[in-house]
């Protein structure tokens, strides 16, 4: 249903965060395993290879989008001492900004389901 589209799109965000914190939080356990290689979850780089949206006209955008996948990856940017890749600056730094987008999405999740309240109640 339309009404519960929004709900769909928030848990799709909330199950990539929630996954990308878990591959993180690996990152950082793993950062004196020697020869370890940082992971990270992909979603942006997903998305633009596989959305292709059609435009009549510069300001109009074709709302159909793909089917959201996540991508483990090994990240490439680092390097270390041991053959362990993992800077732990910026795992931190992913993880900081991962807990701000799931307390963000949590927000966003409690907005709707007040709208959703406020329909069954009849207001």
């Amino acid at each position: 249903m339309e009404i519960f589209k929004p709900l769909d799109n928030l848990e799709t965000g909330a199950s990539y965060f929630f996954r990308r914190s878990e591959v993180i939080q690996g990152n950082i356990a793993n950062a004196d395993t020697p020869g370890y290689k940082p992971k990270d979850l992909v979603f942006e780089k997903e998305l633009e290879e596989n959305l292709h949206l059609k435009r009549t006209d510069p300001r109009h955008m074709d709302p159909s989008f793909p089917p959201v996948r996540f991508r483990l990856v090994n990240a490439q940017d680092y390097s270390g001492y041991d053959d362990n890749r993992v800077n732990l600056d910026k795992e931190l730094a992913k993880l900081a900004e991962t807990n701000l987008m799931i307390r963000l999405i949590n927000e966003s999740l409690k907005k709707e389901i007040g709208k959703l309240k406020l329909v069954i109640q009849g207001r």
